[in-house]
């Protein structure tokens, strides 16, 4: 019985605890909904936080604001309020927050790690690498740590690291610059912390993608050697499936969606970038106008095509 009552107890408090997350009224969270400017100089618009549809990200972020108001200096709670308000679209927000956590920590690679992920949102391709640089030099001879997921994949498990995201997102902003051998560098330093498959073929479709760009097809050849089909995949299935498209073993249709009810921005980006480094251009130029026309201009992606275009025209 006396077990009972205790349940009870704890069962009450944790309803409470969550009824006082949700309470805070939806109306005091709104977001500046101009971003910035595409590379188009164009308006980055972002849509007004709602209650119903962002139901799950709003209790997220109110439980991350609670917890850095409890403990304002505790770089958990910086990072976690950044990447929450990030999740809601407030991408200018995230990077005021890991600034002032920046001036608080300058030697943390965290936060340089998460506001250069924002920077590279917000087409501020110098910032992101500045940051990435920074990082770098912080995680030299130190141990990697696992990174966990702000939206958890289907298993729960998160597959990347401090190390393999610092690198892989700098490779990410050279590539948008079209800084080739940098990204290369980048990139391959990735692929060493690339500890799972999700992570390989995430990484090896952005090497294969700059090797062929940079007319290079034998080592893009080498870059998918290892790639095969009974690789262990959780999350990443567009890169894995272009990757077997570039060794001939899936159809251009089985990646591009025209088979099916859609597909990713990544796997449509990876088919556009296909006709351009073939040499397709104008199938290429078609292909990443309709990415940007309906696509999401948060997503790397969209971003991608968006920077191929804008030095296209």
């Amino acid at each position: 019985m006396k077990q009972l009552i205790i349940l009870c107890i704890a069962l009450i408090l944790c309803f409470s605890c969550k009824n006082d997350v949700k309470s805070i009224k939806v109306e005091q969270l709104k977001i500046d909904t101009l971003q910035g400017t595409s590379f188009f100089n164009k308006p980055l618009i972002r849509r007004q936080v709602d209650a119903k549809r962002d139901s799950l990200q709003i209790v997220n972020y109110n439980i991350a604001l609670k917890n850095y108001k409890t403990d304002s200096l505790n770089v958990d709670h910086i990072v976690w309020l950044g990447r929450r308000i990030a999740y809601l679209g407030d991408y200018k927000k995230a990077i005021e927050i890991y600034t002032k956590g920046i001036e608080l920590y300058p030697d943390n690679a965290r936060l340089y790690r998460h506001r250069g992920h924002r920077y590279i949102t917000l087409r501020q391709l110098d910032n992101a690498i500045n940051d990435f640089q920074k990082a770098v030099q912080l995680i030299h001879g130190k141990e990697d740590m696992i990174e966990k997921d702000g939206i958890p994949n289907s298993q729960n498990i998160p597959l990347s690291t401090l190390h393999n995201n610092i690198w892989y997102h700098l490779g990410l902003a050279y590539y948008l610059k079209n800084d080739l051998p940098n990204a290369l560098g980048a990139f391959q330093s990735c692929l060493e912390s690339s500890n799972n498959d999700d992570m390989q073929v995430a990484t090896r479709h952005w090497l294969y993608m700059i090797f062929r760009r940079m007319n290079l097809p034998d080592e893009a050849a080498l870059v998918l050697e290892p790639v095969h089909k009974n690789m262990t995949i959780i999350e990443n299935d567009a890169y894995f499936n272009l990757l077997l498209f570039y060794k001939g073993e899936l159809t251009i249709d089985e990646v591009s969606g025209n088979n099916s009810t859609g597909s990713s921005e990544a796997a449509k980006y990876g088919v556009a970038n296909w006709y351009h480094y073939n040499g397709e251009i104008s199938e290429a130029k078609k292909q990443y106008q309709q990415l940007v026309d309906t696509g999401n201009w948060a997503g790397f992606g969209y971003i991608a095509a968006e920077a191929d275009l804008s030095r296209m025209e």
